[in-house]
């Protein structure tokens, strides 16, 4: 699918991945809707940007734990551009161990409804435009905490309902493929550590010692946390060049599920 002349509709926009790719596709030729929620400053700058560089968008202060809300977007978005084919489904809150301590029951809550519920009911509403586009294409953001859970250097970031909420996350990809098939193509980006996405820039990196920091870069292979340009060339590729994938979960780690541990060379054995 070629990204110009499309409509996209990226969650989570005020800033970070999402503000990223938001501008990525606009400056590719498409019409982009931005969802934001808090974050009222960064939301406000992102406007600013959009509007400054002239790109065709709307933003919408959304609360996607409510489905009546998530209902008026999907008013707003037929009413403003006609249809939708591209979604990406950018939506969590984590609960880091170094913000937020033991789960309580209210943090365990906003974790499902954010991390699941909310991707859920976005996907479900927005399935008959992406099919009446007759090419729609879907991405779900989700952690590798879904495979690593609350263990090794991932521990300090990883709590239990978000490593839990993210393998669910990895069933519904499958199961909206099944769904979209064949107009609509469903994949799952699973994200390492990444600035603004678990690493530098979010609240619970700071507060993890420089030794805390360097296991977790120590434990993926290439030796580094993700940059937006990697996200952005995956989403790109899955929208563009991958006609055939669908259903299908990519891990964008750098190696940390696979861990740091080495090959050692093999023995000479008995001939």
């Amino acid at each position: 699918m070629e990204i110009a002349g499309k409509t996209a509709l990226v969650l989570g926009a005020a800033k970070g991945i999402g503000k990223e790719i938001g501008l990525a596709f606009a400056a590719a030729g498409a019409k982009v809707i931005l969802t934001y929620h808090d974050w009222p400053e960064a939301a406000s700058s992102m406007q600013e940007e959009f509007a400054a560089r002239g790109y065709e968008h709307m933003a919408l202060q959304v609360d996607l734990r409510d489905p009546a809300q998530i209902e008026q977007l999907f008013e707003q978005i037929k009413t403003r551009f006609g249809g939708l084919h591209i979604l990406i489904n950018n939506i969590e809150r984590g609960g880091m161990p170094v913000v937020h301590g033991p789960y309580t029951s209210e943090q365990w809550d906003l974790e499902m409804e954010t991390t699941l519920k909310a991707k859920w009911f976005v996907f479900n509403s927005a399935l008959p435009l992406l099919k009446e586009s007759g090419e729609g294409a879907a991405i779900t953001f989700s952690s590798i905490a879904g495979i690593v859970g609350r263990s090794g250097p991932a521990g300090l970031v990883f709590n239990d309902g978000y490593s839990a909420a993210n393998r669910a996350v990895s069933s519904f990809t499958e199961t909206w493929a099944r769904q979209g098939a064949p107009d609509v193509r469903v994949n799952e980006i699973m994200l390492g550590f990444f600035e603004t996405r678990h690493a530098e820039h979010t609240r619970g990196w700071p507060l993890l010692s420089p030794t805390e920091q360097q296991s977790i870069v120590d434990h993926t292979l290439l030796k580094r946390t993700g940059k937006f340009d990697d996200i952005i060339k995956a989403v790109f590729f899955l929208i563009k060049d991958a006609p055939f994938m669908t259903g299908a979960a990519i891990r964008l780690d750098g190696g940390y599920t696979l861990g740091g541990a080495s090959v050692p060379p093999m023995p000479d054995g008995v001939i």
